[in-house]
């Protein structure tokens, strides 16, 4: 399998912390492609990240807007 390379653009926000884990908020860029709205789980101490979800600007914006309208 190939490696994955990724660079993390904009640190946005930790929503959250468990020990060494942190859920966060980015701007990531994946395999040299632009970077995207990303939300996962990070271990940066042992260099590991768990599933998570990309999102377009478009997507980011709808988003947005529905948790406006929710919350």
């Amino acid at each position: 399998m190939a490696e994955i390379k990724y660079e993390i653009i904009e640190k946005i926000a930790v929503l959250s912390e468990k020990g060494n884990w942190t859920k966060e908020f980015n701007k990531v860029s994946w395999n040299n492609r632009p970077a995207k709205f990303d939300l996962r789980d990070w271990n940066h101490e042992e260099g590991k990240m768990g599933k998570g979800v990309t999102l377009s600007d478009e997507e980011a914006r709808i988003l947005k807007e529905a948790l406006d309208k929710t919350l």
